[in-house]
């Protein structure tokens, strides 16, 4: 398994340090509210650390003077006074989750886009490395947990520090002793909350990786759905998904236990170190008010560390999941831009391979030493037995891989020196498997591209005479198109992909095998399509039946991943090579 692969399955451990420093360039933007929230924060420990004082004050009050002697005026004030320090509380804390809130979300959105973005950029040999699934996880999963961490726990993280610390102070003010005893405690607890982070970041890590293979699973399980049914497969099926899901409830499980020993014992030491300031507070001779207040003080002492506790769950779960965000983003695209790439306005549409060789792993080279010229405004097929390389070679072109030697040329510059995007957006494709989003049959073809009339999309339809059905629906193009497309017959899917091809205006024109599998109507349909398309430019043809590329200005026959002749249909007849015993043994199955 190479490094990419490594990163992509987050096995690939990146140091705390440094997932907080990457983390930085998206909290940079958002620390004026983060400064904001910290200063409310500071607002909200010193207003809460006075509450004490004003109990403690009505403790001694009652317990010095006559109740009956106490001025109604006093109580008064202090129980005006406590209800005033509640209500600004509650405003404050109101004031800085929203703000914290509206910090985190924003990170979250430009992280996610970022993501997305990244994943958009990758070539098709890297998708076909990673499961769906497990991208889907970390799109939208792991963007969530650490949408918890910055929206949620960062105010908890921050707010329960800074009351820790002010309480801290308070307490040491009433008793200096009581609150260096408190010391040691903290020591404790840190050492302990050390320990458990360890292993709660370990089991975390494992729990992330099965959850994303559990997810690439059910993916691909629901794809195919249809296949499991059609041969009987529910029963073995089930039981992958069981150990897969087996699998991740045990790391789970782990995870509870750890909490399950972890947040008792810290609820042990605090109850523990209250009743130590009982004795201890009695033995220095502090006032009834005074060991009431201080007992407060620990209250509120001990309930942002159980807050913190509770949160270490988060933290982990946002570490775990910044690490494989972090991962997938350091996963480089293969097809990226040289410095010095140039953007191309319009193709002629001559392509040459020079000596070309290609390989999906290592040396199994499945083009070797390939070399062709196709001329401006030409129409040129491949045809071959399957795996002699036809299609790797359309894919070549549009870069969707990258080759390990030679050199492919348009319009004689080198498509490594031309921008990805000038290049796709100048190359359409038509496949056999066409893909249909949900939707409408407007935006499927215009793939919601607002810069198109619907006059421009109605043309579009009648040039590939896909109107042939799209109007007979009362709707048009407004019809609803279904998840894939399952709603229209493959011939129409394929219609519609040749109107959303023209709709775009290329130079030139890519069909992979875009007639295989078709009823004779529709067919004779997309011939007639593509008779009035090969006016448009440079088209690239792969078919099995020869019959639709008898018209091709040159036909190159591949065989084992080379070329092995080419010329046009009559020429390669009269040689009586490797295109003559195709013809021969298509025509002779066609007939009987």
């Amino acid at each position: 398994m190479d490094e990419e692969l490594l990163m992509l399955h987050g096995d690939k451990h990146i140091k705390t340090s440094v997932l907080l420093k990457r983390t930085w360039k998206y909290i940079k933007s958002e620390m004026p509210r983060f400064i904001g929230a910290i200063i409310l924060t500071i607002f909200y420990a010193l207003a809460n650390a006075f509450i004490p004082m004003l109990i403690q004050m009505l403790i001694d009050l009652f317990k010095n003077e006559d109740p009956s002697k106490i001025v109604m005026s006093t109580i008064l004030i202090l129980t005006s006074g406590y209800l005033v320090f509640v209500c600004v509380l509650q405003f404050i804390i109101y004031i800085q989750s929203m703000t914290l809130q509206k910090a985190g979300q924003n990170i979250i959105y430009r992280l996610r886009k970022e993501v997305f973005t990244h994943i958009e950029n990758m070539s098709i040999n890297q998708f076909n490395e990673m499961p769906v699934g497990s991208l889907v996880t970390r799109v939208a999963t792991y963007t969530t947990n650490m949408s918890e961490f910055f929206t949620n726990s960062l105010n908890t993280i921050v707010r329960s520090v800074l009351m820790i610390v002010s309480i801290y102070i308070v307490m040491a003010y009433y008793s200096w002793q009581l609150s260096l005893a408190m010391l040691g405690i903290i020591a404790i607890i840190f050492v302990i909350t050390y320990i458990f982070t360890k292993m709660i970041h370990k089991n975390h890590k494992n729990a992330k990786k099965l959850s994303s293979i559990l997810n690439a699973f059910l993916s691909e399980n629901l794809q195919g759905m249809r296949i499991t049914q059609l041969f009987n497969r529910q029963k073995y099926k089930s039981e992958q998904f069981f150990i897969k899901n087996e699998e991740l409830r045990v790391q789970r499980y782990k995870i509870v236990k750890i909490f399950a020993i972890y947040r008792p014992l810290i609820s042990f030491i605090s109850i523990a170190t209250i009743a130590m300031t009982f004795i201890l507070g009695v033995k220095l001779g502090l006032s009834a008010g005074a060991i009431t207040a201080f007992y407060i003080y620990e209250n509120q002492f001990f309930q942002p560390i159980q807050q913190l506790t509770d949160t270490i769950d988060k933290i982990q779960n946002a570490l775990t999941a910044s690490e494989r965000l972090f991962n997938l983003l350091d996963v480089k695209p293969h097809s990226q831009d040289k410095e010095n790439a140039v953007e191309i306005a319009h193709f002629k549409g001559k392509i040459e391979f020079k000596h070309v060789y290609f390989a999906y792993e290592k040396e199994n080279w499945i083009l070797k030493d390939v070399s062709f010229v196709i001329n401006p405004g030409e129409t040129a097929a491949f045809v071959g037995a399957t795996g002699a390389g036809k299609t790797t070679i359309l894919s070549l072109i549009v870069r969707n891989y990258t080759i390990q030697k030679g050199q492919i040329l348009i319009d004689d510059i080198d498509i490594n020196d031309i921008k990805v995007d000038c290049l796709r957006r100048a190359i359409g494709q038509m496949l056999q498997d066409v893909f249909l989003f949900s939707g409408t049959i407007k935006s499927n073809i215009s793939l919601r591209d607002e810069n198109f009339t619907d006059q421009e999309i109605i043309d579009a339809c009648k040039y590939v005479n896909a109107d042939s059905f799209i109007f007979k629906n009362e709707k048009g193009l407004d019809a609803e198109v279904s998840p894939k497309g399952e709603n229209f017959s493959q011939g129409q899917r394929q219609l519609l992909s040749f109107a959303r091809t023209i709709l775009h205006k290329p130079d030139i024109l890519i069909l992979d095998e875009a007639t295989a599998n078709i009823d004779t109507e529709t067919e004779k349909l997309i011939q007639n399509s593509l008779e009035k398309m090969k006016s448009i430019g440079t088209m690239l043809i792969v078919a099995h039946r020869l019959s639709t590329i008898q018209n091709a200005d040159q036909i190159i026959c591949l065989q084992n991943g080379q070329v092995v002749e080419s010329g046009n249909h009559v020429e390669l007849l009269r040689k009586r090579g490797y295109y003559y015993k195709l013809y021969l043994l298509q025509f002779s199955n066609d007939n009987k």
